[in-house]
């Protein structure tokens, strides 16, 4: 069972979500927040798989939230869900660390398929999100590509074939199955590309491998 939290500052929204989430057999919503702050003590005080975040909030916004939220002993995964589909947001949603970015007008059903993903450890962006932040990294300049060669060029042969698969949106099952590989086995080519790549989530693997023109 996947427990969630759903922080946003409309009550009207956390209903609608409340009811969304709710009525998924497999997702458990133990914790609702009306702003970041309220959202850190909630996490401290339950265990959070995945956390359902605004990004305007009155106190703590969604961003830094998700900064305090990633910082806990047991951190949930966060998607940041808003109705603003600017640039700055995205950005700044995956560097405070979440794994995942939905607009609020969102079909449910993606909304649903998001925390499930995301609660197994892969990453969701909504489309739009998707292709502006792909076309951002296109147009960065060529040391930032180098930059991101050098850092791959530790990983193994088998590490660079397992982040090529997750950067195209593979969960480990899928990477396993076109790998001929146990899940557990590509758990733990993850969590070591993680590791020597130095960032937190497979997101952010994703995007190395993008800039260094792994995809």
């Amino acid at each position: 069972m996947i427990r969630a939290m759903i922080v946003d500052d409309d009550a009207l929204v956390r209903l609608g979500l409340v009811d969304l989430l709710g009525g998924d057999d497999g997702i458990d919503v133990v914790a609702q927040a009306s702003d970041g702050l309220h959202a850190i003590e909630l996490a401290t005080a339950h265990r959070i798989d995945v956390a359902l975040v605004d990004v305007r909030m009155p106190r703590m916004d969604g961003i830094t939230a998700t900064a305090r939220l990633r910082t806990l002993p047991h951190p949930p995964k966060v998607i940041t869900l808003t109705t603003f589909d600017l640039d700055e947001y995205v950005y700044n949603a995956l560097a405070a660390g979440a794994d995942g970015f939905l607009l609020k007008d969102a079909d449910p059903a993606e909304i649903l398929r998001a925390v499930h993903l995301v609660a197994t450890g892969s990453a969701m962006l909504h489309p739009t999100a998707a292709r502006r932040l792909i076309d951002h990294y296109h147009q960065a300049n060529q040391p930032l590509a180098a930059a991101a060669r050098t850092r791959l060029e530790q990983l193994t042969p088998r590490e660079h074939q397992v982040l090529a698969l997750l950067a195209r949106g593979c969960t480990n099952a899928d990477i396993a199955t076109d790998l001929g590989m146990r899940e557990s086995t590509v758990k733990a080519h993850v969590s070591r590309i993680l590791t020597a790549l130095e960032v937190t989530n497979r997101l952010q693997a994703a995007l190395l491998a993008r800039d260094a023109g792994l995809t």
